[in-house]
């Protein structure tokens, strides 16, 4: 019976210490994507050992679910888990599977809420920018709307297109309408509105959960940070810079006041560093490790099967 309680330490020491190694680490800025691809392991290593501690507290009971488990499964096998009746086993899987449906829900009344932004969005877009006879929807992918304000974002969607005022046409100068066209696109190729919608749908139905709240903190800035690599791979750092300067400079985001767009200066700032990317090998190693965080609460699920087995 040590193996749920193995993999509850598990989850709650990885929710713990792994987003305090992210936030000390200095390579997070320089490599977002990595950063994101560890990010998503550390969170699906903590819902894994969760998933997995509630199946095994079910097994231990529950005699039809243990048999329904190890149906295929030795005699051995079963009697090296050592699972039984206990006082609380019952109570661990019922909270943790009401936890794994409230996740669901959450997750569904997200997607369910972007649909109907998105959908509200499109229905004003046609409002503000109506189609022309023998046009049909969603055939430009740009749309320009008059406006006095600077802006530019990509709709997503089944034919996604990417909005800019006529503000922004009239400050964005030589390539930068390019640059922030291939930061709206590294958005919709990677599909950050899927990260997005996943970490908030956490944060919302666990608010008590720091590691979630963290999640969905660096997802909305580490996305913007891979978009700007994108950008910048293609038409320099200081094209995509100025670019940000030129469509935030009347917000007000570079004056002494915090502003909801505060991380705007860090980006223009991290962008005209020009710090180092990590060498080939050192991506490689930081990718392999962290996809080996989900793989762990396999192996502790597994250890006494296999040592049955050997």
């Amino acid at each position: 019976m040590m193996v749920p309680v193995a993999l509850l330490l598990l989850g709650a020491l990885t929710a713990v210490v792994a987003p305090r190694m992210l936030a000390r680490a200095d390579w997070v800025e320089r490599e977002p994507v990595v950063a994101l691809w560890v990010w998503q392991c550390v969170v699906a290593g903590v819902l894994l050992c969760c998933a997995l501690s509630m199946t095994f507290s079910a097994a231990s009971a529950w005699q039809a679910v243990r048999g329904h488990l190890f149906a295929p499964a030795p005699r051995g096998v079963v009697e090296a888990y050592a699972l039984g009746p206990t006082p609380w086993a019952a109570v661990t899987a019922v909270v943790l599977a009401c936890g794994g449906v409230w996740t669901a829900a959450m997750l569904t009344r997200e997607i369910a809420r972007a649909r109907t932004r998105r959908t509200k969005r499109r229905a004003e877009l046609v409002v503000r920018a109506p189609l022309l006879p023998g046009e049909e929807p969603g055939a430009d992918r740009l749309v320009v709307l008059e406006g006095e304000r600077p802006d530019a974002w990509w709709l997503p969607g089944a034919a996604p297109q990417l909005v800019i005022t006529t503000a922004a046409l009239r400050r964005l100068k030589g390539r930068q309408l390019d640059a922030v066209l291939a930061h709206e696109q590294g958005h919709a190729q990677a599909r950050h509105d899927w990260l997005l919608h996943c970490s908030g749908a956490l944060a919302a139905g666990f608010p008590q959960v720091p590691v979630f709240a963290a999640f969905r903190d660096e997802m909305h800035r580490l996305v913007e940070l891979a978009a700007d690599d994108v950008a910048s791979r293609r038409f320099g750092r200081l094209t995509i810079a100025l670019a940000l300067v030129e469509l935030n400079e009347e917000r007000g985001v570079f004056g002494p006041c915090p502003t909801p767009q505060a991380h705007v200066p860090q980006r223009v700032h991290r962008l005209l560093s020009a710090r180092p990317r990590l060498t080939a090998g050192r991506r490689l190693r930081l990718t392999a490790a962290a996809a080996l965080v989900p793989v762990v609460p396999l192996l502790v699920a597994f250890v006494p099967a296999l040592r049955a087995l050997g």
